[in-house]
């Protein structure tokens, strides 16, 4: 009996690579993750009950919270195959993380600038964890709130760390934050393995 191959001779599937989108409560992490996916995303969206209902001031239309993970996946070239994994926004939620984050090659962090409180421990997750992170403002309403500066600053991140807006509504948006993800985490590896030689 023979056995043929899987793909067709000198060809590869291109390699998984995962991604975490992280961020605060109603950030956009699941519209993200649901705008970019090839395949129908796995959402674990539940209602928002009375625990969550103080942060829905900014987002009064929500009316459902990721109580698990958001999952998609993309793929960038014949190369490169993104599989996205969004965190829950919710505190109560955050004992999920260290899963999620298991194995991950990088993060993209969703800042709200309306609600800037809820941004920064995601972003001191990341800094503690030693895992590359682009820090993405989504553009809600198409505006930016704040200068980009003045969001890096009050939020303490570093120079070394991009800080980029998009639209998570927007497919072409997510890819390029997400393409920004991956640069970051290379040109990370790259400066590490020249410190290293």
């Amino acid at each position: 009996m023979d056995s043929k191959p899987f793909t067709e001779p000198g060809t590869r599937p291109p390699a998984p690579v995962k991604i975490v989108i992280a961020g605060g409560f109603g950030v956009g992490k699941t519209t993200a993750v649901s705008s970019i996916s090839e395949i129908k995303p796995l959402t674990t969206e539940a209602a928002i009950t009375s625990m969550s209902a103080d942060n829905t001031g900014h987002v009064p239309s929500k009316t459902t919270t990721t109580v698990a993970l958001d999952f998609g996946c993309i793929t960038i070239d014949e190369e490169v195959k993104l599989y996205l994994f969004g965190t829950p926004g919710q505190d109560r939620f955050g004992f999920m993380w260290q899963d999620l984050v298991h194995g991950a090659l990088g993060a993209l962090v969703i800042v709200d600038t309306r609600r800037m409180d809820d941004c920064y421990p995601a972003v001191d997750y990341f800094e503690n964890a030693g895992l590359p992170f682009v820090v993405a403002v989504n553009m809600f309403d198409g505006s930016l709130g704040h200068n980009l500066e003045d969001v890096r600053w009050a939020l303490a991140v570093s120079d070394d760390v991009p800080l980029i807006t998009f639209d998570a509504r927007q497919k072409l948006s997510v890819r390029d934050a997400l393409l920004a993800v991956l640069h970051n985490t290379f040109k990370r590896a790259r400066a590490q393995a020249g410190a290293g030689a």
